[in-house]
């Protein structure tokens, strides 16, 4: 069973060749919002979590990526093969631009 790319739990569910669990998937269609936090501190903690968080989606898409990489000289199947290649090389993109995003505080508000 494949791990999801944001959360690391357990997965069938695919998005875009990439594994992700329901309640990643439902949290990036914008279902679940977040209230703004009411003070300071709590504000602060929010960001912190927004940073480790996508630190640790980048860490999971950057391995992910490795290992497919790692398996292209074994080959996969020529359209399979590129077409993985792409979708992790995109979820790893992806994963970096959010840490951008969180890192100057812009994904959370």
């Amino acid at each position: 069973m494949a791990k999801c790319t944001d959360c690391g739990s357990e997965t069938e569910l695919y998005y875009s060749g990439v594994p992700i669990c329901l309640k990643c998937s439902e949290e990036r269609e914008g279902k679940p919002s977040k209230k703004a936090p009411a003070s300071g501190r709590s504000i602060r903690s929010v960001l912190v979590d927004d940073i480790a968080k996508a630190t640790a989606r980048v860490n999971n898409a950057s391995q992910t990526f490795f290992e497919v990489m790692g398996k292209i000289p074994g080959g996969f199947p020529h359209p399979d093969g590129s077409q993985h290649i792409h979708n992790v090389s995109r979820e790893l993109s992806t994963a970096r631009k959010d840490l951008m995003k969180a890192h100057t505080g812009s994904m959370t508000f």
